[in-house]
């Protein structure tokens, strides 16, 4: 396998920033235990609400528990919800895609049509009314903003089902026997591949934007689990007096979004010919 890529991407400023924080982001949530200075849901009411000292650098919530340790811990669940909510919206959405692209016709219609009243739905909304309907909690939500972006990777996969199908190498292959699904694996998907990719980095960052938003509105993760949009949400009735309980939980959904964001945007310039000096 060719490395060029790689070094394409870590060759731009952009996509080396996005690697750099992701990989942090990741290195954070793989050894949370051995990073964290304290337990992140032991309360100790002795120290509620201390502000950012050498003890705690990030300062105590209302329950005496260290923000630093909970933020450490709480990118496990962030990873974890925007990894698992892409892999379903990429398997599910690529299928779709794939087939409605390649066969065309009446399924082509039908569910291309169902595709777009999907996303003509903001995607919070969507994912509110889908969590309204079945129940909160982390599992829940991953499925759900997995439903929400299962358009986005339908169309990226139909596109290039369309594309490749018209080919003429792909006509001699039908005509030397190879099957549809060989086709489809080998070369449609083939083709697919660095636009799926990009997609699914910026994705990530999207879902984990999402899956704070709906834990902040008390459809996520349950307390006393550490999640970044539920601290937040337990810290704005302390906003004005311990500023930080809702400061460092959005500054850690901000730098990993933008990690996300960057690493997509190298990936897209190093994986496309046209943007390459």
């Amino acid at each position: 396998m060719s490395i060029e890529p790689l070094k394409n991407l870590l060759a731009r400023k952009s996509g080396l920033a996005g690697a750099l924080v992701v990989s942090s982001v990741l290195i954070v949530a793989l050894f949370a235990p051995f990073l964290a200075p304290y337990d992140p849901i032991e309360a100790d009411f002795v120290n509620q609400l201390k502000g950012p000292s050498k003890k705690y650098l990030l300062g105590t919530d209302e329950m005496g528990r260290d923000i630093l340790s909970r933020i450490i811990y709480g990118s496990r669940i962030s990873l974890i919800t925007g990894v698992g909510s892409v892999i379903i919206s990429l398997v599910l959405g690529g299928i779709i895609g794939l087939v409605a692209g390649y066969y065309a016709g009446w399924f082509d219609l039908v569910v291309m049509r169902i595709m777009d009243l999907m996303m003509a739905f903001p995607y919070l909304l969507l994912a509110l009314l889908i969590l309204a309907t079945f129940g909160s909690g982390t599992s829940k939500v991953i499925l759900t903003i997995g439903i929400v972006y299962i358009p986005t990777f339908a169309r990226i996969t139909r596109a290039s089902a369309i594309t490749v199908k018209e080919q003429d190498y792909v006509e001699a292959i039908v005509a030397l026997g190879a099957s549809d699904l060989r086709i489809l694996m080998r070369h449609v998907l083939l083709n697919a591949f660095p636009p799926l990719l990009v997609q699914s980095t910026l994705c990530i960052g999207y879902a984990i934007i999402n899956s704070a938003s709906l834990s902040f509105l008390g459809l996520g993760t349950a307390p006393p689990t550490p999640d970044w949009g539920l601290m937040m949400s337990m810290g704005r009735e302390y906003i004005r007096d311990a500023s930080w309980l809702i400061t460092f939980p959005g500054m850690a959904v901000l730098i990993t979004v933008i990690g996300f964001n960057l690493l997509g945007d190298g990936l897209r310039d190093s994986l496309d010919p046209r943007m390459r000096e």
